[in-house]
């Protein structure tokens, strides 16, 4: 008898496990997940589009490698999606220090790789790990880790925020910065910094407070140029950035032909594998920081509109994420998560354009790499947990 009770309350907590698990999935932001497939296969297009010629006996290497990533980044966006985001109380502080720990041993095992293409590339940064044929680059997780790191933070004191507090949250966005500034690696450094100006905003911390924080920013800046920090191809960009004009042929190439090609592309582009400027490959790894001016060639004002739409509906699905979110945690994973995606897509687009200086930021989803790739499926990963779990008692 004992037994067969025992067996029944099995049953039962098994039916109630399988009916919750149903309940989660109704959840799923099918928008959210629908929008980001689009856009990482408009990548594995583009990649491809502008890889192709590379290595004319082997057309598909750099796609194959893509399509790869694609599937691991997939892998890890469920994982990230099914098991519940609450658990980071008890991991988000031992997730961080194992971005920080691969922050410093890519000083001690990372591989030197060119600072950029063109002329302005005179420098080498090591942000690699090498493992096996492929390369692990950890400052693309280190805005995640800031993300979840700060989040657990301000979840558990967000009624006591004081400045004694908010310097412990400073802290733990600049360590990981420090390091990766140290690599050099300015674009992701200011990522992390929008990243944490943003949740400090998310964070309800005082307006005073954020003045002092824009403040030390601005000197920051200044000290940058005033000590010369900065190393030389980063100046020669942002002298481009000022006068593109100047040394068309020289430091501000890159720029001058990302734009040629874009302006190629006029309203409805060349057609898809057409662009000349695309597949005679004169933009320097195009495949990477500039593959926008693929999109741009090849189709014109209306391709990158229809890009952009795209990123404008993952960001307004993560907004809507984060008003749902059931707890603070959740509310600033989301609020980490919008940032990052949105100053991502600004950033890179913009220095396509040229609104914006040269960094070595990748357009999420679309540039080729796998530890952006998989960084970014992991974000998405992590908004569509929170939004499943929106409902107290689920």
């Amino acid at each position: 008898m004992a037994a067969h009770l025992l067996d029944r309350g099995g049953r039962v907590r098994a039916r109630r496990e399988e009916r919750g698990a149903l309940s989660l999935l109704r959840h799923i932001d099918l928008v959210l997940v629908g929008a980001t497939f689009a856009v990482a296969l408009i990548g594995v297009v583009m990649v491809y589009s502008a890889t192709r010629s590379v290595f004319p006996l082997e057309p598909t290497y750099y796609v194959k490698r893509q399509i790869l990533y694609l599937v691991v980044g997939v892998a890890l966006g469920v994982g990230c999606a099914v098991v519940d985001y609450r658990r980071l109380e008890e991991l988000g502080y031992v997730l961080y220090g194992a971005i920080v720990l691969s922050l410093v041993a890519v000083f001690a095992v990372g591989r030197s790789i060119g600072a950029g293409s063109g002329a302005a590339s005179s420098a080498t940064t090591v942000r690699e790990i090498p493992l096996g044929p492929f390369q692990f680059q950890p400052s693309e997780f280190g805005v995640l880790g800031v993300i979840v790191a700060i989040g657990l933070y301000v979840h558990r004191h967000e009624k006591e925020l004081t400045l004694k507090r908010l310097a412990a949250i400073t802290g733990l966005a600049a360590v990981p910065m420090v390091l990766v500034f140290k690599q050099p690696d300015v674009g992701t450094t200011v990522i992390i910094a929008i990243v944490f100006a943003g949740l400090l905003v998310f964070a309800g911390v005082r307006a005073r407070y954020l003045l002092g924080f824009a403040l030390l920013a601005g000197g920051g800046i200044a000290a940058l140029f005033g000590l010369h920090l900065l190393h030389g191809y980063e100046l020669q960009r942002f002298s481009c950035f000022l006068h593109p004009n100047q040394n068309v042929s020289g430091a501000c190439y890159e720029l001058n032909v990302v734009k040629e090609a874009i302006g190629a592309g006029g309203l409805h582009g060349t057609g898809l594998f057409k662009g000349a400027v695309t597949n005679l490959q004169y933009v320097p790894e195009q495949y990477a920081d500039f593959i926008f001016s693929a999109v741009g060639e090849q189709g014109g004002f209306i391709g990158g509109v229809i890009l952009l739409g795209l990123y404008a509906v993952m960001s307004l699905r993560i907004f809507r994420a984060m008003q749902l979110a059931r707890d603070t945690l959740g509310r600033m994973i989301c609020g980490g998560a919008l940032v990052f995606l949105v100053f991502s897509v600004f950033q890179n687009v913009g220095m396509n354009v040229g609104i914006m200086p040269i960094t070595g930021i990748p357009l999420p989803f679309v540039s080729y790499g796998g530890s952006a790739m998989l960084a970014f499926f992991a974000m998405v990963g992590l908004v569509v947990n929170v939004e499943m779990r929106r409902l107290r008692g689920r």
